[in-house]
């Protein structure tokens, strides 16, 4: 590790949560905009945006950051409204997985299998960032920042599902994963519970370290068979929202250490990730890609909303909310790299778009649809917490 490099990247984030507050837009998305301008103007060798203990941070901030919305979770809230959470969920999967798919094809003129893998890594709605993005309004406490989150992680289910049935067949690996999943789901409950009544409470903050030793450990399960890191943690984090999720001094240390250290790497390296050159020598498919993702979720969400009986301002919001992308849209984008589906310069118009789309949604959603009386609502909750 360089010392002088990570002062470059804690600066940049610095940059970017002094520039937030300037500009009144969501730190995740002004750190996503320092990544990019950094990645162009300092270039990739000087930020070592390939080193693995950059790759690790950014990876454990994805992680962290899934987990604890996982963990605030209101499991009566999920009980009663998961029929909006899945049926969300699903159309947000699959109106852009089919609609991404069809314009590549049918417009760019992409191969099938190139197509497919387009409407895949389009299909995503990103966890971390429609998190990072409630928990600065305190929506995260919300029924409605709940039910939001919930259905994110449906359609990111989703999109595991068809990246994996598509390209990368489950095999016994997958099976031993699941297994291993289900059964840490059944006992970690009831056994955090009794770990933390008999040793947590301490300043050596035994809590934290037990936590990051699950989260690594399914994590690592999770790698060996073929999926993701982040992917358990969502679950682990619902499993242990009654435990953890109600320890507000642990879920605020736990913040201090995700959002003051892990996630401006995370956020900034997948902004560094963008080639701007490339955007703009291919930014007609770049722009269209973009924009196949956020009408189909327009088309297929905004009316599931209504269904539900949502308002038409709740309606708009959370559906750009779930026009965002960010980790499982990147993840899927460099595998189809990766095992030649696509070419260098489909990536780059799919990592650009993916990225962007973390940023664009999210900004007219927070500019023009943001509900106040959910902003207000969550003022309350937390002033009854204070108090």
């Amino acid at each position: 590790m360089d010392w002088g490099i990570a002062a470059i990247w804690l600066g940049l984030a610095v940059l970017a949560t002094l520039l937030s507050t300037w500009v009144r837009l969501s730190v995740a998305l002004t750190e996503i905009l320092v990544g990019v301008l950094a990645g162009s103007l300092l270039g990739k060798d000087l930020l070592q945006t390939g080193a693995p203990w950059v790759t690790f941070l950014a990876g454990t901030g994805s992680v962290l950051l899934t987990f604890l919305a996982g963990a605030e979770l209101d499991p009566e809230t999920l009980r009663r409204s998961w029929k909006e959470a899945f049926g969300i969920g699903l159309v947000g999967f699959l109106a852009p997985f089919l609609g991404a798919a069809l314009l590549a094809h049918a417009l760019l003129g992409w191969a099938s299998q190139a197509s497919w893998l387009a409407g895949v890594a389009l299909s995503t709605t990103s966890v971390a960032v429609v998190y990072a993005v409630m928990l600065e309004l305190g929506l995260n406490k919300t029924p409605f920042g709940k039910v939001i989150l919930a259905a994110c992680f449906v359609n990111d289910l989703g999109t595991v599902l068809a990246l994996g049935l598509l390209f990368a067949p489950f095999g016994g690996r997958t099976v031993i994963f699941a297994l291993v999943l289900l059964l840490g789901l059944l006992v970690l409950p009831p056994g955090i519970r009794r770990l933390f009544a008999r040793y947590g409470g301490g300043t050596y903050e035994f809590e934290a370290k037990v936590l990051l030793l699950v989260l690594f450990a399914l994590g690592a399960v999770a790698v060996w068979s073929g999926s993701e890191a982040v992917l358990p943690a969502y679950l682990v984090g619902m499993v242990l929202a009654e435990s953890v999720g109600k320890d507000h001094g642990l879920l605020r240390r736990l913040r201090t250490l995700i959002l003051g250290l892990l996630t401006p790497f995370y956020f900034l390296r997948a902004g560094s990730l963008v080639s701007l050159s490339a955007l703009l020598a291919g930014f007609g498919g770049f722009l269209a890609l973009l924009l196949a993702k956020m009408a189909s979720k327009v088309l297929g969400v905004y009316p599931a909303t209504l269904a539900f009986r949502y308002p038409r301002r709740d309606a708009a919001y959370t559906t750009l909310l779930m026009s965002t992308g960010l980790t499982f849209g990147t993840i899927s984008s460099l595998y189809g790299l990766s095992h030649g589906i696509i070419n260098q310069d489909q990536y780059s118009l799919l990592v650009a778009a993916v990225i962007a789309s973390a940023v664009v949604p999210t900004w007219i959603a927070n500019r023009f649809f943001l509900p106040y009386h959910r902003v207000e609502e969550a003022a309350r909750l937390r002033e009854e917490v204070e108090l």
